[in-house]
């Protein structure tokens, strides 16, 4: 057992966004990490799943897992490991990778929004993400139906690079109807997993991955969202790790932007209007 095999033992059996566990191994390392688990050196009671899992584990079988799907297993010791990732309060354990992974250490406009959006809004995410592919930068989202979706589309249309951070293992499509959707964009940048192949999600899991788009970005625009929504939760993850956020304005009587005009209203995000009005608000930041 060495260092990167112990991170991915690890990995196979904690739930990411574990702020303990990740400390735990920034402090100590991997493989302290496992060796005092495997000897049941912290409370059985507490973390006892934990020890039965690693028991069990197979860490030759999670590494053929990854390989047989295209992916690869990347750690804050890889050399294509993107450092924004080491300013969240839990760092990621390991990503699993399909695709470029040196795509991720690239300048990145994240772009989050409702699964259910207008068609106003599935042409304001896809104009941003081909004006800012214009500019050379890639597009970050989740990989969801609505904004998410078109604003990768509106990235390959323009033919740059996006990310795809997924809430489930790198071979699970979902949702089933982005199977093509996936396919280019690991083709054309890269699909991000906290978890291995063949693992679905739960709803800790979209948590989890939007403090991976946030941090990942340099920045975070919000097109279309409701007045409680995941995306505002990226936002929030984007401005506690001081990262510019902007939302689009919408009508003032439309669900859709509550979210949008919930963060202007709170000052939580600046309100942009075109693509050169939010590349020059990040650049003055």
């Amino acid at each position: 057992m060495n260092e990167l095999q112990a991170r991915l033992a690890l990995f196979s059996v904690i739930e990411g966004g574990h702020s303990f566990w990740s400390n735990e191994i920034t402090t100590y390392g991997a493989l302290h990490v496992f060796q005092k688990l495997d000897s049941s050196g912290y409370d059985s009671v507490k973390y006892g799943k934990v020890m039965q899992a690693l028991k069990v584990l197979n860490c030759e079988e999670i590494q053929t897992r990854i390989s047989a799907v295209g992916a690869e297993f990347i750690t804050p010791h890889s050399p294509n490991w993107p450092s924004a990732l080491n300013e969240l309060a839990a760092i990621p354990i390991g990503l699993v990778v399909k695709g470029d992974a040196s795509a991720l250490s690239q300048k990145s406009l994240a772009i989050v929004g409702t699964r259910n959006p207008t068609p106003y809004g599935v042409r304001i995410a896809g104009d941003f993400a081909a004006g800012f592919v214009d500019r050379e930068w890639s597009i970050i989202s989740g990989g969801a139906y609505g904004i998410d979706s078109a604003a990768h589309k509106g990235a390959l249309i323009a033919e740059g690079q996006t990310i795809a951070v997924l809430a489930t293992g790198i071979d699970v499509v979902y949702p089933a109807g982005n199977m093509r959707l996936f396919a280019e964009i690991s083709e054309n940048g890269a699909l991000v997993s906290e978890v291995l192949p063949g693992v679905h999600a739960i709803p800790v899991r979209f948590l989890n991955r939007n403090r991976i788009i946030a941090a990942l970005s340099q920045a975070t625009l919000v097109v279309e969202a409701a007045f409680r929504s995941g995306s505002l939760r990226t936002a929030r993850d984007a401005a506690e790790l001081l990262r510019p956020v902007m939302a689009i304005p919408g009508p003032i009587n439309a669900p859709t932007s509550e979210g949008c005009h919930r963060l202007i209203g709170e000052r939580a995000a600046e309100i942009v209007t075109s693509v050169s009005d939010a590349i020059e608000l990040i650049s003055a930041l």
